[in-house]
């Protein structure tokens, strides 16, 4: 199966995450990837441009009305929730918090889940509260495959340990088992 998307949701630790995620994608990874990383409001988009100076694929934050394509990872921006269209074009939105954050990744996995159906890969790794686990849910409920961080080998256990609560996910990966099955479906998208 082509899968058109993958969302991952962290939050507490989820940055050393992202480093070995980044460091290890290909250039030629086609799947769009969209990530919702809890962070301050105020924050900046500098660390943005520092991982697009060192890693090879495309990370950019997500813009109103943009639609993903193939070989880039776009990032909710601070203070805003992230949705995903039907048509595979993002929507931002200053709604209400959603379990104390904004952006939420329940609002990303859920609006992507009716989006791609079975075509989307949900992930919930490192965090420290039940985030993520409504959408993940919603995305196995669409028929996408759902992914959990071993909450053994998270910095923290929290999010993971609710998700699988929650959702009894496809599959429960180390941070290292996740990577290298994103990995094996980059021959599916030359």
């Amino acid at each position: 199966m082509k899968y058109k998307a993958i969302v991952i949701g962290l939050s507490s630790g989820g940055m050393d995450v992202l480093k070995s995620l980044f460091s290890a994608l290909p250039r030629n990874f086609n799947i769009p990837i969209v990530i919702v990383q809890h962070l301050s409001p105020r924050s900046d988009s500098q660390w943005i441009e520092i991982f697009n100076e060192r890693y090879e694929i495309r990370i950019k934050e997500a813009e109103e009305k943009e639609k993903l394509t193939k070989g880039t990872v776009y990032l909710a921006p601070p203070n805003y929730h992230l949705l995903i269209e039907k048509d595979g074009s993002f929507s931002l939105s200053i709604d209400e918090r959603v379990s104390y954050a904004r952006p939420a990744i329940d609002v990303l996995f859920e609006t992507a889940a009716v989006a791609f159906g079975e075509k989307l890969i949900g992930v919930v790794m490192t965090g420290s509260n039940h985030d993520g686990a409504a959408g993940l849910k919603r995305i196995k409920q669409c028929g996408g495959l759902t992914i959990v961080q071993d909450p053994r080998t998270a910095f923290s256990s929290f999010m993971p340990q609710e998700a699988i609560t929650q959702v009894n996910p496809h599959h429960t990966f180390n941070l290292q088992e996740i990577i290298h099955f994103l990995k094996s479906l980059a021959p599916q998208s030359l």
